[in-house]
């Protein structure tokens, strides 16, 4: 029964708090991202109790269709504090919420078969794309279908433009869609077989292209071994044509170097190993009847043929431990695999509730106002998924806690131990998962083009062949209920929740700091940190959930304040010691992932973390290893291979350090006269630089003002904590700007600050990601800044551009605030009227507009 009581956020915020045992930061992702809501912001639900009764309700709903029900009870019983079974956030949000018309799936793949490159396909894959995003779906889509650049057209341009256009068309588009708040997500795939899969692998590598999409290169055997062996390789296009109309030979060796080159740069194309991933994939083995897999969804876990879709669902690993961190430490292989039949008979109730979404979507296509011409489109694309969807009943039952399980047991994640440990609990999730869909198949029926003997010589199948010749012997009998059935996904916000690492990923950091805003009035408050609009902070220590347990588990105090000292040797005594994202083995890890595929019937979303100053050989080699251990794809990420992310290089001399820190400082002067530069003046390669941020709308923004003699110099602005936006602590309010010459000649200007431990800490390319329009009115600001315009003047120019100016939390308002510190205390705010008085008497006083008539003050 649809819950009509609503709460405040406060509300919902304390309840999930008191839920989550304190744990803000999982009371504040499940209140904004899972609680059920309507269009206009109402809250439904104040715990996650409550949502997870709204699932078990309605999986019991769908149960009661079929034989020996499970009741609402049971479900609940699994997904109760998310300790076992943990729906992805698609089914989370949407399953039993009416107040939404969106899919429950997570993954997309759309494609048109045959000729797909004349501008209506191309606009039609478009519009479907768009169609899925604005449902919450994340697409991908194949681009080796569209013909090379300089082939011929039959209309009045003569010749094609080739893959990139259309790529920048895509990526686009994914940026102009929203999804409660957050923009779509696309991949962008090819073959490496495609003549202009070169120009595809560089697209990203140009300053502000494809923005919207992930990328990657769809590599075929033959390649990868006339890279390893340096022989030429042929493209042609059509890719798979027997009598191509464009056919050349080129250099494996150089194009393979440039992927890993651009990898290692800016950490992508991901590359996917292609003829892995159809050979082993069981719903290749029906590619005739429309289950030829073309693409991957965003994350690259779930390799999907055209129109396909998958729901994802994750049990957490770590409440399989029975007395976990101690010598006792045992899995519950038992408990684990009864858990896992249920999570894929919870997922296969997921598709029918799937089905019954897409009816109310198609229902209301068919109600909306627009023209049959208008409508055609969206409609045909859900009835497309729908067919694909019910035939197949493809289930994407995953993992999370892979890292704390490992720990848990004792075991270091990338040691042969610890691989061996993770290889046997997948294949009993494996032959389990499949065990319950070939029950489901006896009860239920199977899905409707099961054919064992299509399937007899699948590697997959015959790995389960020989795992469980019983498990075998029945599939054959009674068939099997989905085509498909794993995956592991990154999981992301819903490991916040289950306060675990996420997917098969190791902890992050087991131990970090984070700041509280606190009233320095109040009682007992301790300020460490004062930020440059007068806010204090309070500094705390933050543990991963799990390093908690284990410090209890053994008996150390919890409650202590510990030095950084103490921290540090609290880490190396534990299991997670030299087990995080940037310190485990790199090459174990990918051969972990190859021995874990095997028993992954789609695939693996997992990133190879590495440090910063690894040279490309290394990135080769683990791509190479990647494809020989039989992983479908691969991911690594250079730290601080994209800009605006941070890179952690080696700790400078403490005595260097120090000296830095007591210069002695020229005395201070009331009015300091401004340096005027001369025409010639050639900028300095290092400017010392102040951090403030502001907010531009909802999003939050930073300005990076550079400074030459304590007088802003030039101005940088940009998105922060965004996906392709800034990650900087909060901690930070000052640093250097550096201007830094590309090998190409070009300039790009990086920022480096000073961590309170002495490390050096550098965000590249300051103008790479921001917004074109913004980051020309921050040249032009700059411009003026450089030829000393007063600052007072400068932000008159500013406040006079032509921007939407719907809040007072604009772009523009955040400049001026940037700038407004430097202005001289006492200096006349020419032109400006008092909003009180109405008198020309404001005056600038520490940033602030001050009434020297009234006593009236406006700041920010």
């Amino acid at each position: 029964m649809e819950n009509k009581q609503t709460y405040t956020y406060e509300e919902a915020y304390e309840a999930s708090l008191q839920y989550f045992g304190g744990d803000e930061l999982a009371a504040r992702v499940w209140v904004n991202k899972y609680a059920m809501k309507d269009s206009f912001g109402n809250i439904f639900e104040k715990s996650p109790e409550q949502m997870h009764w709204r699932i078990a309700n309605e999986i019991a709903r769908i149960e009661k269709k079929y034989p020996n029900p499970l009741s609402a009870q049971q479900v609940f019983d699994v997904l109760d504090h998310f300790r076992y079974i943990v729906p992805a956030g698609s089914p989370m949000t949407g399953i039993g919420n009416d107040h939404q018309v969106a899919s429950l799936s997570n993954c997309f793949v759309i494609g048109l078969d045959g000729n797909a490159d004349s501008y209506g396909a191309i606009m039609k894959i478009d519009e479907e794309q768009v169609q899925l995003m604005k449902r919450r779906g994340g697409v991908g889509h194949d681009m080796s279908q569209i013909r090379p650049k300089g082939s011929p057209v039959n209309n009045s341009a003569l010749t094609s433009t080739g893959l990139v256009p259309f790529m920048e068309r895509y990526s686009n588009s994914t940026r102009e869609v929203a999804q409660d708040g957050r923009r779509g997500a696309l991949m962008l795939s090819v073959s490496i077989k495609h003549p202009d899969s070169e120009a595809f692998i560089d697209a990203k590598m140009t300053e502000g292209k494809v923005t919207g999409a992930n990328v990657s290169v769809r590599i075929d055997d033959a390649f990868m071994q006339a890279a390893v062996d340096d022989k030429p390789y042929t493209q042609q296009f059509p890719i798979d044509s027997d009598q191509p109309m464009v056919s050349k030979e080129i250099s494996a060796r150089k194009l393979w170097e440039k992927i890993v080159h651009n990898a290692w740069k800016s950490a992508e194309p991901g590359v996917l190993f292609w003829d892995t991933i159809i050979r082993e994939s069981i719903p290749d083995c029906y590619a005739d009847l429309g289950f030829k897999t073309v693409s991957t969804n965003p994350c690259g876990e779930i390799p999907l043929c055209p129109y396909d879709s998958c729901r994802l669902l994750s049990i957490n690993l770590y409440s399989y431990v029975e007395h976990p961190f101690t010598k006792e430490a045992k899995f519950d292989f038992e408990k684990f695999s009864r858990h896992v039949q249920l999570a894929q008979r919870i997922m296969d109730d997921i598709v029918d509730l799937e089905m019954e979404k897409i009816d109310k979507i198609m229902d209301k296509i068919r109600r909306d106002p627009q023209s049959e011409d208008v409508k055609h489109t969206e409609y045909h694309l859900w009835e497309k998924i729908k067919e694909k969807s019910g035939k197949g009943r493809r289930t994407g039952v995953g993992i999370t806690a892979e890292g704390d399980m490992l720990a848990a047991m004792g075991l270091r994640y990338g040691t042969q131990e610890a691989t061996d440990f993770a290889v046997s609990v997948h294949r009993d999730l494996a032959i389990n998962a499949y065990r319950s869909s070939v029950k489901m198949a006896e009860e239920r029926g199977a899905f409707s083009i099961y054919d064992a003997d299509r399937e007899k010589n699948n590697p997959f199948i015959l790995r389960l062949k020989d795992a469980d010749p019983q498990l075998y012997e029945d599939m054959v009998k009674h068939g099997r209920r989905n085509i498909a059935c794993l995956t592991i996904a990154p999981t992301g916000t819903t490991s916040l929740m289950t306060q675990t690492t996420s997917g098969i990923e190791p902890v992050f950091m087991p131990v970090y700091k984070r700041r509280r805003k606190v009233n320095p009035n109040d009682a007992d408050v301790h300020v460490d940190f004062v930020d440059e609009v007068g806010d204090s902070f309070e500094e705390y220590i933050v543990y991963h959930r799990k390093f908690l347990e284990w410090m209890k588990i053994n008996g150390i105090d919890t409650e202590k304040k510990y030095t950084q000292e103490e921290i540090d040797e609290l880490v190396a005594r534990s299991p997670y010691y030299k087990a995080t994202a940037n310190d485990v083995d790199w090459l174990m890890k990918v051969r972990m992932q190859g021995a874990i595929q095997k028993w992954v019937d789609h695939s693996i979303s997992v990133t190879v973390n590495l440090p910063n100053n690894v040279d490309e050989a290394l990135v080769n080699k683990l791509y190479v290893e990647a494809w020989r251990s039989g992983c479908k794809g691969c991911t690594i990420y250079r730290d601080g291979s994209r800009s605006g992310v941070m890179i952690a290089v080696s700790k400078k001399d403490k005595k260097e350090k120090k000296d830095a820190d007591h210069k002695e400082s020229p005395e201070p002067v009331t009015a300091p006269s401004i340096p005027r530069p001369s025409v010639q003046e050639v900028r300095p390669k290092e400017l010392d630089c102040d951090v403030v941020r502001f907010q531009n709308n909802r999003e939050k923004w930073v300005a990076f003002v550079g400074l030459l003699d304590g007088y802003p110099y030039e101005i940088f602005t940009g998105l922060q904590d965004d996906d392709e936006g800034i990650v900087l602590p909060k901690s930070v309010t000052k640093g250097k700007i550096i201007k830094q010459t590309n090998p190409d000649g070009s300039h790009r200007y990086d920022f480096q600050f000073e961590n309170k431990r002495g490390y050096k800490t550098t965000v590249e390319g300051l103008s790479e990601k921001f917004n074109p329009e913004y980051w020309n009115y921050a040249k032009l600001i700059s411009g003026v800044l450089r030829y000393r315009m007063p600052i007072d003047h400068v932000i008159k120019l500013v406040g006079s551009l032509q921007l939407k100016d719907e809040s007072i939390n604009t772009w523009k308002n955040g400049v001026e605030r940037a700038l407004k510190k430097y202005i001289t205390d006492g200096t006349k705010a020419v032109g400006q009227k008092c909003p009180v008085c109405g008198q020309e008497t404001l005056v600038y006083q520490e940033g602030c507009l001050i009434c020297t008539n009234c006593g009236a003050s406006r700041c920010g």
